[in-house]
Protein backbone atom coordinates (compact mmCIF):
# COMPACT_ATOMS: atom_id res chain seq x y z
CA UNK A 1 0.00 0.00 0.00
CA UNK A 2 1.23 3.51 -0.85
CA UNK A 3 2.39 5.58 2.12
CA UNK A 4 2.95 9.34 2.15
CA UNK A 5 4.88 11.36 4.71
CA UNK A 6 3.16 14.64 5.54
CA UNK A 7 5.52 17.42 6.61
CA UNK A 8 3.74 19.96 8.82
CA UNK A 9 4.59 23.59 7.96
CA UNK A 10 2.05 25.61 9.96
CA UNK A 11 4.54 26.86 12.56
CA UNK A 12 6.77 28.35 9.85
CA UNK A 13 5.18 28.84 6.44
CA UNK A 14 1.76 29.00 8.03
CA UNK A 15 2.54 31.75 10.51
CA UNK A 16 5.27 33.76 8.76
CA UNK A 17 2.79 36.03 6.97
CA UNK A 18 -0.15 35.71 9.37
CA UNK A 19 -1.61 38.80 11.08
CA UNK A 20 -1.76 36.89 14.36
CA UNK A 21 1.42 36.91 16.44
CA UNK A 22 1.54 33.71 18.45
CA UNK A 23 3.66 33.55 21.57
CA UNK A 24 6.60 31.18 21.64
CA UNK A 25 4.64 28.94 24.01
CA UNK A 26 1.68 28.82 21.63
CA UNK A 27 3.94 27.88 18.72
CA UNK A 28 5.46 25.08 20.76
CA UNK A 29 2.02 23.81 21.69
CA UNK A 30 0.95 23.96 18.04
CA UNK A 31 3.87 21.79 17.02
CA UNK A 32 3.36 19.34 19.87
CA UNK A 33 -0.34 18.96 19.02
CA UNK A 34 0.56 17.94 15.47
CA UNK A 35 3.24 15.57 16.77
CA UNK A 36 0.59 14.01 19.02
CA UNK A 37 -1.45 13.38 15.85
CA UNK A 38 1.50 11.48 14.34
CA UNK A 39 3.53 14.16 12.52
CA UNK A 40 7.21 13.15 12.52
CA UNK A 41 8.67 16.04 10.50
CA UNK A 42 7.75 19.72 10.72
CA UNK A 43 9.03 23.15 9.80
CA UNK A 44 9.22 24.79 13.19
CA UNK A 45 11.07 28.07 12.62
CA UNK A 46 12.74 30.39 10.15
CA UNK A 47 16.21 31.79 10.82
CA UNK A 48 15.55 34.80 8.61
CA UNK A 49 16.20 38.42 9.52
CA UNK A 50 13.61 39.26 12.23
CA UNK A 51 13.12 42.70 10.70
CA UNK A 52 12.00 41.09 7.43
CA UNK A 53 9.88 38.35 9.01
CA UNK A 54 9.01 39.49 12.56
CA UNK A 55 6.66 36.55 13.17
CA UNK A 56 9.74 34.29 13.14
CA UNK A 57 11.89 36.36 15.51
CA UNK A 58 11.74 33.72 18.27
CA UNK A 59 13.23 30.84 16.27
CA UNK A 60 15.76 29.89 18.95
CA UNK A 61 13.11 30.11 21.66
CA UNK A 62 10.79 27.77 19.77
CA UNK A 63 13.53 25.16 19.39
CA UNK A 64 14.46 25.48 23.06
CA UNK A 65 10.85 25.13 24.16
CA UNK A 66 10.28 22.19 21.88
CA UNK A 67 13.29 20.25 23.08
CA UNK A 68 14.17 16.89 21.56
CA UNK A 69 11.22 14.64 20.77
CA UNK A 70 11.91 10.97 20.00
CA UNK A 71 11.17 10.12 16.38
CA UNK A 72 10.54 13.74 15.40
CA UNK A 73 12.66 15.82 13.03
CA UNK A 74 12.50 19.61 13.38
CA UNK A 75 13.22 21.70 10.28
CA UNK A 76 14.55 25.26 10.29
CA UNK A 77 14.43 27.49 7.21
CA UNK A 78 17.69 29.27 6.36
CA UNK A 79 18.27 31.85 3.62
CA UNK A 80 22.02 32.35 4.02
CA UNK A 81 25.03 31.10 5.95
CA UNK A 82 24.28 33.53 8.78
CA UNK A 83 20.92 31.85 9.17
CA UNK A 84 22.57 28.44 9.11
CA UNK A 85 24.98 29.36 11.89
CA UNK A 86 22.02 30.54 14.00
CA UNK A 87 20.23 27.27 13.35
CA UNK A 88 23.32 25.24 14.22
CA UNK A 89 23.29 26.63 17.76
CA UNK A 90 19.89 24.99 18.35
CA UNK A 91 18.75 21.35 18.40
CA UNK A 92 17.26 21.58 14.90
CA UNK A 93 17.57 18.31 12.96
CA UNK A 94 17.26 19.69 9.43
CA UNK A 95 17.85 22.95 7.60
CA UNK A 96 15.95 23.84 4.46
CA UNK A 97 17.52 26.32 2.05
CA UNK A 98 15.19 28.26 -0.26
CA UNK A 99 16.23 28.79 -3.87
CA UNK A 100 13.66 30.90 -5.71
CA UNK A 101 13.25 29.87 -9.34
CA UNK A 102 13.20 33.36 -10.86
CA UNK A 103 15.66 36.19 -10.41
CA UNK A 104 13.08 38.93 -9.79
CA UNK A 105 11.31 37.02 -7.02
CA UNK A 106 14.65 35.89 -5.60
CA UNK A 107 15.87 39.48 -5.37
CA UNK A 108 12.73 40.46 -3.45
CA UNK A 109 12.87 37.42 -1.21
CA UNK A 110 16.59 37.11 -0.55
CA UNK A 111 18.26 40.13 -2.19
CA UNK A 112 20.19 37.97 -4.63
CA UNK A 113 19.44 36.20 -7.89
CA UNK A 114 18.73 32.48 -8.21
CA UNK A 115 22.36 31.59 -8.88
CA UNK A 116 23.31 33.50 -5.74
CA UNK A 117 20.94 31.39 -3.67
CA UNK A 118 22.35 28.26 -5.29
CA UNK A 119 25.76 29.41 -4.07
CA UNK A 120 24.30 29.67 -0.55
CA UNK A 121 23.07 26.08 -0.86
CA UNK A 122 26.51 24.94 -1.99
CA UNK A 123 28.05 26.60 1.07
CA UNK A 124 25.48 25.29 3.56
CA UNK A 125 25.55 21.61 2.57
CA UNK A 126 29.12 20.86 3.81
CA UNK A 127 28.56 22.99 6.92
CA UNK A 128 25.42 21.03 7.71
CA UNK A 129 27.12 17.72 7.02
CA UNK A 130 29.92 18.63 9.44
CA UNK A 131 27.35 19.60 12.09
CA UNK A 132 25.34 16.40 11.62
CA UNK A 133 22.33 18.32 10.30
CA UNK A 134 20.35 17.21 7.26
CA UNK A 135 20.28 19.82 4.46
CA UNK A 136 17.37 20.03 2.03
CA UNK A 137 16.34 22.56 -0.62
CA UNK A 138 13.02 24.07 -1.65
CA UNK A 139 12.84 25.41 -5.20
CA UNK A 140 10.28 28.14 -4.58
CA UNK A 141 7.94 29.41 -7.30
CA UNK A 142 8.74 26.33 -9.37
CA UNK A 143 5.41 26.47 -11.18
CA UNK A 144 5.01 30.20 -11.70
CA UNK A 145 6.27 33.59 -10.56
CA UNK A 146 4.17 36.62 -9.58
CA UNK A 147 6.67 38.94 -11.29
CA UNK A 148 7.97 37.00 -14.31
CA UNK A 149 5.01 34.75 -15.06
CA UNK A 150 5.62 31.25 -16.42
CA UNK A 151 8.62 29.29 -15.19
CA UNK A 152 9.98 26.86 -17.75
CA UNK A 153 10.52 23.22 -16.90
CA UNK A 154 14.09 23.64 -18.15
CA UNK A 155 14.66 26.29 -15.46
CA UNK A 156 13.34 23.98 -12.72
CA UNK A 157 15.43 21.08 -14.01
CA UNK A 158 18.59 23.21 -14.10
CA UNK A 159 18.15 24.27 -10.47
CA UNK A 160 17.32 20.73 -9.34
CA UNK A 161 20.32 19.32 -11.19
CA UNK A 162 22.65 21.80 -9.50
CA UNK A 163 21.16 20.97 -6.07
CA UNK A 164 21.67 17.27 -6.76
CA UNK A 165 25.30 17.87 -7.75
CA UNK A 166 25.90 19.64 -4.43
CA UNK A 167 24.67 16.58 -2.52
CA UNK A 168 21.41 17.90 -1.06
CA UNK A 169 19.41 15.32 0.92
CA UNK A 170 15.98 16.22 -0.51
CA UNK A 171 14.55 18.45 -3.24
CA UNK A 172 11.16 20.13 -2.85
CA UNK A 173 9.26 21.83 -5.65
CA UNK A 174 7.04 24.57 -4.27
CA UNK A 175 4.02 26.14 -5.91
CA UNK A 176 4.51 29.26 -3.83
CA UNK A 177 1.69 31.27 -5.43
CA UNK A 178 -0.71 28.41 -6.17
CA UNK A 179 -0.82 28.39 -9.98
CA UNK A 180 -0.04 24.75 -10.76
CA UNK A 181 -2.45 22.20 -12.21
CA UNK A 182 -2.09 18.39 -12.09
CA UNK A 183 -0.76 17.97 -15.63
CA UNK A 184 2.04 20.46 -14.94
CA UNK A 185 2.81 18.76 -11.62
CA UNK A 186 3.31 15.41 -13.31
CA UNK A 187 5.44 16.81 -16.14
CA UNK A 188 7.66 18.85 -13.83
CA UNK A 189 8.31 16.11 -11.30
CA UNK A 190 9.00 13.57 -14.05
CA UNK A 191 11.56 15.96 -15.54
CA UNK A 192 13.22 16.58 -12.17
CA UNK A 193 13.34 12.86 -11.43
CA UNK A 194 15.43 12.38 -14.54
CA UNK A 195 18.26 14.52 -13.08
CA UNK A 196 17.91 13.97 -9.32
CA UNK A 197 18.82 10.29 -9.14
CA UNK A 198 17.90 8.67 -5.82
CA UNK A 199 17.38 11.98 -3.98
CA UNK A 200 13.88 12.03 -2.43
CA UNK A 201 11.46 14.58 -3.88
CA UNK A 202 8.93 16.60 -1.92
CA UNK A 203 5.96 18.72 -3.00
CA UNK A 204 4.70 21.96 -1.48
CA UNK A 205 1.38 23.32 -2.71
CA UNK A 206 -0.70 26.38 -1.97
CA UNK A 207 -4.43 26.34 -2.64
CA UNK A 208 -4.63 29.87 -4.01
CA UNK A 209 -6.64 28.83 -7.07
CA UNK A 210 -8.30 25.77 -5.53
CA UNK A 211 -6.03 23.24 -7.26
CA UNK A 212 -3.77 22.37 -4.32
CA UNK A 213 -5.34 19.05 -3.33
CA UNK A 214 -5.62 17.82 -6.91
CA UNK A 215 -1.96 18.76 -7.33
CA UNK A 216 -0.98 16.83 -4.21
CA UNK A 217 -2.70 13.68 -5.48
CA UNK A 218 -1.08 14.21 -8.89
CA UNK A 219 2.32 14.42 -7.21
CA UNK A 220 1.72 11.07 -5.50
CA UNK A 221 0.73 9.57 -8.86
CA UNK A 222 4.04 10.91 -10.20
CA UNK A 223 5.92 9.05 -7.45
CA UNK A 224 6.35 11.83 -4.88
CA UNK A 225 5.72 10.52 -1.39
CA UNK A 226 6.57 13.54 0.78
CA UNK A 227 3.98 16.33 0.90
CA UNK A 228 3.93 19.60 2.83
CA UNK A 229 0.74 20.83 4.46
CA UNK A 230 -0.30 23.41 7.05
CA UNK A 231 -2.78 22.77 9.83
CA UNK A 232 -6.05 24.66 9.17
CA UNK A 233 -4.77 25.72 5.74
CA UNK A 234 -3.07 28.94 6.81
CA UNK A 235 0.00 30.45 5.20
CA UNK A 236 1.44 32.63 2.50
CA UNK A 237 4.63 34.35 1.45
CA UNK A 238 5.28 37.93 2.68
CA UNK A 239 7.09 38.70 -0.58
CA UNK A 240 4.53 37.26 -3.02
CA UNK A 241 1.40 39.31 -3.78
CA UNK A 242 -1.90 37.45 -3.24
CA UNK A 243 -0.15 34.27 -2.06
CA UNK A 244 -2.74 32.60 0.13
CA UNK A 245 -2.68 29.57 2.34
CA UNK A 246 -1.07 26.16 2.05
CA UNK A 247 -3.19 23.08 1.57
CA UNK A 248 -4.67 22.14 4.95
CA UNK A 249 -3.14 19.16 6.71
CA UNK A 250 -6.49 17.71 7.77
CA UNK A 251 -8.01 18.13 4.30
CA UNK A 252 -4.98 16.52 2.65
CA UNK A 253 -5.02 13.60 5.08
CA UNK A 254 -8.74 13.07 4.48
CA UNK A 255 -8.15 12.98 0.70
CA UNK A 256 -5.20 10.60 1.05
CA UNK A 257 -6.96 8.22 3.42
CA UNK A 258 -10.09 8.11 1.25
CA UNK A 259 -7.80 7.32 -1.69
CA UNK A 260 -6.33 4.33 0.14
CA UNK A 261 -3.02 6.06 0.84
CA UNK A 262 -1.53 5.66 4.33
CA UNK A 263 -0.04 8.53 6.31
CA UNK A 264 0.24 7.19 9.86
CA UNK A 265 -1.65 10.26 11.05
CA UNK A 266 -4.69 10.44 13.33
CA UNK A 267 -7.26 12.58 11.51
CA UNK A 268 -9.43 13.03 14.61
CA UNK A 269 -6.47 14.47 16.52
CA UNK A 270 -5.61 16.74 13.60
CA UNK A 271 -9.17 18.06 13.63
CA UNK A 272 -8.94 18.71 17.37
CA UNK A 273 -5.65 20.54 16.83
CA UNK A 274 -7.16 22.55 13.97
CA UNK A 275 -10.09 23.63 16.14
CA UNK A 276 -7.67 24.71 18.89
CA UNK A 277 -5.58 26.59 16.31
CA UNK A 278 -8.59 28.48 14.93
CA UNK A 279 -9.45 29.59 18.47
CA UNK A 280 -5.89 30.84 19.00
CA UNK A 281 -6.00 32.72 15.68
CA UNK A 282 -9.47 34.01 16.60
CA UNK A 283 -10.92 33.60 13.12
CA UNK A 284 -12.28 31.09 10.65
CA UNK A 285 -9.60 29.16 8.80
CA UNK A 286 -9.62 27.86 5.19
CA UNK A 287 -9.75 24.12 5.98
CA UNK A 288 -13.03 22.41 5.14
CA UNK A 289 -12.93 18.97 6.78
CA UNK A 290 -12.74 20.73 10.13
CA UNK A 291 -16.13 22.27 9.29
CA UNK A 292 -17.85 19.45 7.38
CA UNK A 293 -16.44 16.56 9.40
CA UNK A 294 -15.13 13.19 8.27
CA UNK A 295 -17.08 10.69 6.18
CA UNK A 296 -18.65 8.36 7.01
CA UNK A 297 -19.65 10.12 10.25
CA UNK A 298 -19.09 8.20 13.47
CA UNK A 299 -22.82 7.53 13.99
CA UNK A 300 -22.93 5.53 10.74
CA UNK A 301 -20.07 3.29 11.80
CA UNK A 302 -21.71 1.77 14.90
Amino acid sequence: MTRVQVVEVSARDGLQNDPAFLTTEQKVELIKRTVDAGIDRAEVASFANPKAVPQMADAEGVLEGLGVIDGFSSIGLVLNTRGFHRAATTNVKEVNVVVVSTDTFSQRNQRMDSLGTLAVLEEVIPLAREAGIKATVTLAASFGCPFEGEVSIDRTVMLAEKAAEYGVAEIALADTIGVAVPADVKRRFEAVKAVSGDIPLRAHFHNTRNTGYANALAAVEAGVFILDASLAGIGGCPFAPKATGNIATEDLVYALHRSGIETGLDLDKLLEASEWFAQILDRKTPSLVSKAGVFPPAELLV
